[in-house]
């Protein structure tokens, strides 16, 4: 089994016997981005943990208007789960009056995205700097950072006054930032939480042809970039059916991720984030338009600009949905998904131990890549809360590829928390795709446009 299958399913007798922890009491949970698209299903998951006695659902959200939304369609969720008596739903735009007493704190802001993500990708691309998804490395991660960490920080210290013992549980991006930041600034139990590592075993199992619950394997790097280093199925190494497959540049696998499959062949591994935003952690794919044309296809697959003219789409859809819902028009999905946050909030009640992939530090966890930097490891979660899983080193050649991202991470977070151009700009001559495509007064020279574009969303920044 996988440790995800073993996290979900195996809570074995074995488990049962290190005691009941908290089970039966009332909890609350703050959704901190009540907007977000994170809300319905994580919200809905909460209200499947079975033994727990009820709660508080706390909506937190500036927008007033997607405020409103998000708690009249948490309320139905808790109605048409039969949940209404145990269950409060609240609503706030004043995050400390949520925060007050929080057992655990779901992470999904967005800052300032609406006004910024055409200047993320169209100034970047001036230069040569072709981004698919860019809010977690490279020129548009970097802004979402600067953008985003001054606000996170003062979650995190709102967090240490008024429920110190919360976990925390985050699913903004840009994930490796965003925990590296809170390990500088706060001792609450932070965890960044991705579901790429979810979709890409299941992905992988559906390729190599075997039931999910059967494989076992192993997987570790950093966000957006883990690797899978050990496939197995009956003890059946499960790579040879992936080459051969990817060899073929008409399989169904091959033009599904076609930056995915070419590294693998490569590299000799699979890693867990689609072709689109992975190749942007690459100097291989996006420099040229030969190459752009040869490995990218539509949408995640690295179609140019793909998030920064959909989003603000997706997000009025979205809006949209949650109407159809509310007026009963859309049915509400009422079953548990495999997102980590409910089923970490279950472990740690109840003591009963569960594996999740997990944003934490590297103390001690992956010996080849830079200690006191984010990584993604196998965390297991019980009454004591993340308990982060040693792996060991990654293969030399797939820790090098990540370490040369991680370089790049930690300056822009010295960047975002000292409001520090020169270190921004650091942080893009950092960057594996900037600098495949541009000479560092070309870098120089787009940083500062960058920050010029976005100054009045920039506190701490002048012109």
């Amino acid at each position: 089994m996988s440790e995800e299958t073993q996290g979900h399913y195996a809570h074995t007798k074995e488990a049962d016997l290190l005691g009941g922890g908290q089970t039966g009491r009332r909890i609350k949970v703050v959704m901190l981005g009540a907007g977000s698209g994170f809300t319905e299903p994580l919200m809905t998951d909460i209200l499947n943990i079975p033994g727990l006695d009820g709660g508080e659902l706390a909506l937190v959200d500036i927008d007033l208007e997607r405020l409103e939304l998000a708690h009249q369609l948490v309320e139905k969720i808790v109605e048409l789960m039969g949940k209404k008596g145990s269950w409060q739903v609240t609503a706030t735009a004043d995050r400390r009056k949520a925060l007050a007493g929080a057992d655990y704190i779901v992470n999904c802001i967005e800052v300032s995205g609406l006004k910024a993500v055409r200047l993320d990708y169209e100034i970047p691309l001036k230069y040569g700097v072709d981004q698919c998804i860019g809010d977690t490395v490279g020129p548009g991660g970097l802004m979402k950072a600067l953008r985003t960490i001054p606000t996170w920080v003062e979650v995190l210290k709102d967090a240490e006054e008024l429920c110190p013992k919360a976990l925390v549980l985050n699913y903004t991006n840009p994930m490796g930032m965003m925990i590296l930041a809170a390990s500088h600034v706060s001792n609450m139990q932070v965890v960044g939480l991705c579901h790429s590592v979810q979709g890409t075993s299941h992905l992988l199992a559906r390729h190599a042809e075997v039931p999910y619950a059967e494989m076992q394997w192993k997987c570790a790097g950093i966000n957006h970039l883990a690797w899978f280093t050990e496939l197995t199925h009956e003890g059946r190494d499960l790579y040879p059916i992936l080459f051969e497959k990817a060899r073929d540049p008409n399989s169904e696998f091959y033009q599904g991720d076609p930056i995915r499959c070419d590294i693998m062949l490569h590299f000799g591994a699979f890693v867990t984030e689609s072709s689109g935003h992975f190749s942007e952690y690459l100097p291989y794919y996006r420099k040229r338009k030969d190459l752009l044309e040869k490995y990218t296809r539509s949408g995640y697959r690295g179609e140019s600009g793909f998030y920064a003219n959909n989003w603000p789409k997706w997000r009025e859809a979205r809006d949209e949905e949650r109407r159809q819902a509310i007026r009963g028009e859309r049915q509400i999905r009422t079953s548990r998904s495999w997102e980590y946050a409910s089923w970490i909030i279950e472990a740690h009640q109840t003591n009963k131990p569960f594996v999740i992939h997990g944003n934490v530090i590297n103390h001690g966890l992956i010996d080849n890549l830079p200690q006191g930097q984010c990584v993604e490891v196998p965390v297991m979660i019980d009454r004591n809360g993340f308990n982060p899983c040693y792996f060991g080193p990654l293969p030399p050649h797939m820790a090098a590829i990540c370490r040369s991202n991680m370089a790049m991470i930690e300056v822009a977070v010295i960047a975002a928390l000292e409001r520090s151009r020169e270190a921004a700009f650091h942080s893009l001559l950092l960057d594996p795709l900037t600098a495949a495509v541009c000479s560092p007064a070309e870098i120089k020279q787009m940083t500062e446009e960058l920050i010029d574009s976005q100054i009045e969303l920039l506190p701490g920044f002048e012109k």
